[in-house]
């Protein structure tokens, strides 16, 4: 291994490749990749028993993204290659430096192109970052020239002489790509931009591996430290891409109140009218007022509930049910987050577990086991007490959250946890319906509230973002309630929510809903008959290039 603090000889005439992990992704294969851990947040920890229903999304390696915006070097990009797209891009092209990033899982893969690089560009630094970076010992297992734990950015300015304290240059790109519903396509450009203010989380919780991967319990980076940079960050992305909703990946955005409430200072000033769907923990959220979430565009909160009695301070003497319930009655759409295998889950009452997660009827639910990640004070934790399992029992390819647990847990036995795990799933399905039938209904809950508000800047907001309740959601509606004609409780759920949509949009409305309901219900019908044969989705290959790659050509060369 290298020292961390040398300077490359070429400095900024270095070319760079960056690399998220080969594909394909959603199938068993000899490198790591499982059917089971697909490279869709949310159809993988969200919506994964919603069969046509379930939200299929890819997301942009945004890490990678960030250092290729802000290192004066030619950057080459190659997002989601196939394993020959990998290979012909070392064949057929000069690089000085390639920097790989990487979860755990996908350690497999990370060794295989670890391997090629010495095989076909030698002289090639190679850099590996991201979460799998808290592995110990991982530069036993692949042969890399500098493990980089921690923000990215920073290291590679410093690695090519760059002024490491620079302003940080924020990519204009939207959040989702390839997104699908009933298996129809939608247009990316109705997704949200994304916005990363910082990284880390000052919270700490012992088993995030995102808080220990930058610093540790109670740091974070802040890229943009005032409310004053991040209006102007926000502001041109918008230019660049005409949006209004912001995905802020930030663990805990609210948290830096001061920023945020300068941020609505600058947007009223300028009459901005943005929305934007943050991550928080209850405690922050309470700390605001209702006024002040509507009016700063506060419109999709992604928020840990983790388990009932939980001790973590974040939801420390809060009901999590009324908060979810109150938000929802605000129009804004919440996505809870709980975890199955705590310490104190026992066989005995692990139903009263999920019914008690199951019983907050968020709009969208993530459910996840408890899993020691490296690096993490839970893992330390299980490394101490000699809990953890070999790799021969649970390969770092199993470690994912998403199938069966790493350690020996005191009460649950015998993999039982991966019945527990697709048990909560499907009660929240069966019980609280399609959750994109639910966001609906919190929409409709927004547009009832505040389509009236005596601000024009909030209601133009209101007004845009409830756009569709009088067209396209009620048609979807219609054919989801078509689906459901065998099952009385789910027919008469979204019947419910249906004739609410009637009653605020009228006849218009009533007419347009069977109409476009029967061109989309053909639709769930082939989308759940693919699914059914086993038909997975794969993200397509971005290859991008900064102006100064572009600038100096594909450096491309020849091989004998």
């Amino acid at each position: 291994m290298k020292n961390n603090n040398e300077v490359h000889p070429l400095g900024t005439r270095a070319r760079i490749l960056l690399s998220s992990v080969f594909g394909p992704y959603a199938q068993d294969d000899e490198y790591g990749s499982r059917a089971i851990n697909p490279m869709e947040l949310y159809h993988n920890q969200v919506t994964r028993v919603q069969g046509p229903f379930s939200l299929r999304m890819f997301h942009r390696s945004f890490g990678l993204m960030l250092i290729q915006a802000n290192v004066n070097a030619p950057c080459t990009l190659l997002d989601f290659p196939t394993l020959d797209r990998f290979i012909e891009e070392l064949k057929t092209k000069t690089y000085d430096i390639i920097g790989i990033s990487s979860i755990l899982p996908n350690i497999g893969k990370v060794k295989k192109m670890c391997e090629l690089i010495r095989t076909y560009m030698a002289n090639a630094k190679i850099v590996i970052g991201g979460h799998i970076a808290n592995l110990p010992d991982l530069h036993k297992i692949i042969d890399a020239d500098f493990i980089v734990k921690g923000e990215g950015i920073r290291w590679f300015r410093q690695y090519l002489g760059q002024d490491i304290k620079k302003p940080v240059q924020h990519p204009a790109v939207i959040s989702g790509f390839g997104s699908r519903i009933f298996g129809i396509g939608l247009l990316d450009r109705d997704t949200a931009a994304t916005l990363i203010p910082s990284v880390g989380c000052p919270m700490g919780c012992n088993f995030c591996s995102t808080s220990h991967l930058f610093g540790g319990k109670g740091k974070s980076v802040n890229f943009y430290e005032t409310g004053d940079e991040l209006f102007a960050v926000i502001q041109e992305i918008e230019k660049k891409l005409k949006v209004r909703r912001f995905f802020i990946m930030d663990e805990n955005f609210l948290l830096y109140k001061e920023r945020a409430l300068r941020l609505l200072e600058l947007m009223k000033e300028h009459n901005k009218s943005w929305a934007f769907y943050i991550f928080s923990s209850a405690r922050v959220l309470r700390s605001y007022t209702d006024e002040q979430l509507l009016e700063l565009g506060i419109s999709w909160v992604w928020m840990g509930l983790e388990g009932e009695g939980s001790q973590y301070n974040k939801l420390r003497d809060i009901d999590t049910r009324s908060l979810v319930r109150h938000l929802q009655s605000l129009g804004i759409g919440v996505l809870g987050s709980s975890i199955i295998g705590l310490e104190d889950h026992t066989p005995e009452n692990i139903e009263s577990v999920i019914d008690w997660a199951v019983s907050h009827d968020t709009d969208f639910h993530q459910f996840m086991l408890y899993t020691p990640i490296p690096g993490t004070t839970l893992y330390e934790q299980h490394k101490k007490s000699k809990t953890l399992l070999s790799l021969d029992e649970c390969p770092l390819a199993d470690t994912h959250g998403q199938y069966r647990f790493n350690y020996r847990h005191q009460h649950i036995k015998d993999h039982q946890e991966q019945g527990y795990l697709l048990q909560a799933f499907r009660k929240d399905f069966e019980i609280n319906g399609p959750s994109i039938a639910r966001l609906m209904r919190t929409l409709l809950n927004k547009w009832k509230m505040h389509k009236d508000h005596p601000d024009p800047r909030v209601r133009s907001r209101i007004r845009w973002e409830t756009r569709r309740l009088k067209d396209t959601y009620p048609a979807a509606l219609w054919a989801m309630r078509k689906w459901y004609k065998g099952n009385e409780y789910m027919y008469n759920k979204l019947s419910e929510i249906l004739h609410d949509l009637y009653a605020a949009f009228g006849f218009k409305t009533k007419i347009i809903a069977p109409v476009v309901g029967a061109w989309i219900y053909p639709h769930i019908v082939k989308e759940a008959r693919r699914l059914d044969s086993g038909w997975t989705y794969e993200p397509a290959t971005h290859y991008d290039k900064n102006a100064m790659a572009l600038a100096e050509g594909n450096g491309s060369r020849l091989h004998a």
